[in-house]
């Protein structure tokens, strides 16, 4: 085998690199309705080297890829060429993350399974939920994965972590004389629990039948809108993408530390962290690409902007002496004091499915197009479609509520709904 790393650390012109190995083993099945079509395994090794130069004051790097053909020379060229271009990228200095060696398995009951016996498995507790008159599950793909990221630095970096992890795609779908209806589900998980696979599916069956049913309800009004957890975790995301290092650093922020998002409010204080680690989430991880170590960061403290996060050489741009690392978005969120009984007071609308929650910080603006939602009025619910959603930002922080209720669904742990006040629904 080609020593790269003796390569790299006997070249002159190198200042500093990195070695970054991704490598991915998949035992994939494809269904149509419920006849297995087709069964694919897979195992890529994926390197890239990121090589920097210092030069005139500055640090300037370039990134090349490294495949299983190469030959020693091929190699020894394409640093040579990496260099070259590194000479032409004038960066502020930095320095790459020091030190640590770790090896660790992300926290999984998957790891010492069959993969043909647990796609089986899995297949069996998706298709268990296929018993609705009327409807069906047109298609799904599951996909086995075990992921290992192998980072190795000039600066004494060693780190590996593994991953096992299952994502199912399926298209629930209700068929009437009238018209056939579908819904794309993606289910991601750590942790295999048969029943909650069960449970996940039934609940799309239940939605795409009610999305058939659905009606467009009488427009414009302005109504209180419930958000599920995909869609509280987006608006979080949203929220912290503000606060990365990087937009600090470029000066794209628009929060500052100590600043107060939800000032003159009488809603629930907002209180959500960034996480390396959450059960049964396949972005967990417990180091960045560049070897960071990753710290869990608060970004928002009852409601004011607690801190920045982001990546090793953006923290020490910003003078910060411990970087939390380039954080996944694994968001933990504190409940509020909204129960249940109390949100069926008033009409509300409860969304189910959206084409993507829209917000836009600089613009003050959340919103988007509502597929399938409730619409609850007292005793009575109705399923309904072709509906958009609209209101400010900050009118939506200073008064939004949340549930009491925790649940953790893939990469969200925290209140169950978050509640906005007069929203204008056209």
């Amino acid at each position: 085998m080609i020593d790269m790393i003796n390569m790299l650390s006997e070249n002159s012109q190198v200042s500093a690199w990195r070695v970054t190995e991704k490598a991915i083993r998949s035992y994939e099945l494809f269904f149509v309705h419920k006849q297995l079509e087709t069964v694919r395994a897979t195992d890529t090794v994926d390197t890239s080297v990121p090589v920097y130069v210092d030069h005139d004051g500055k640090r300037g790097d370039s990134t090349f890829s490294v495949y299983r053909s190469m030959s020693e020379a091929d190699i020894a060229a394409r640093i040579d060429s990496a260099v070259r271009r590194a000479r032409l990228v004038f960066n502020e200095p930095y320095e790459l993350p020091a030190g640590g060696e770790l090896d660790v398995d992300l926290p999984s009951n998957m790891r010492e399974e069959d993969a043909r016996q647990l796609g089986c498995r899995i297949a069996d507790a998706v298709f268990a939920a296929d018993q609705m008159a009327g409807g069906s599950i047109n298609a799904c793909e599951i996909f086995l994965y075990q992921d290992t990221l192998h980072v190795r630095n000039s600066r004494g970096v060693d780190k590996t972590q593994r991953v096992c992890r299952v994502m199912i795609e399926a298209i629930p779908t209700f068929t009437t004389a009238q018209q056939s209806v579908e819904l794309y589900e993606d289910y991601r998980f750590t942790d295999f629990d048969p029943a909650a696979v069960t449970a996940e599916i039934t609940a799309r069956m239940r939605e795409v039948r009610d999305r058939s049913r659905a009606i467009k309800p009488q427009t414009p009004m302005t109504v209180d809108v419930a958000l599920r957890p995909m869609e509280i975790r987006e608006l979080m995301c949203c929220l912290a993408e503000d606060a990365d290092y990087a937009n600090v650093y470029r000066h794209g922020n628009l929060h500052k530390i100590g600043d107060d998002l939800q000032a003159g409010g009488a809603g629930d204080k907002l209180t959500f962290s960034l996480v390396s680690v959450l059960p049964g989430c396949d972005k967990s991880a417990r180091f960045d690409a560049d070897g960071c170590a990753l710290r869990d960061t608060c970004i928002l403290d009852r409601g004011v902007a607690a801190n920045y996060y982001g990546a090793s050489r953006y923290g020490q741009y910003l003078g910060i002496q411990e970087p939390s690392g380039d954080l996944p978005f694994c968001v933990s969120a504190e409940p509020g004091t909204l129960q249940r009984d109390v949100m069926n007071e008033a009409p509300y609308l409860e969304c189910v499915s959206m084409s993507g929650l829209q917000v836009d910080l600089y613009n003050d603006y959340i919103g988007g197009e509502i597929r399938l939602a409730y619409l609850h009025e007292g005793d009575m619910v109705t399923p309904v479609t072709g509906i958009t959603m609209s209101a400010r930002l900050s009118e939506v922080l200073s008064s939004l509520r949340l549930s009491t209720r925790v649940v953790r669904e893939g990469a969200y742990q925290g209140p169950d709904r978050l509640l906005m006040r007069g929203v204008q629904v056209l």
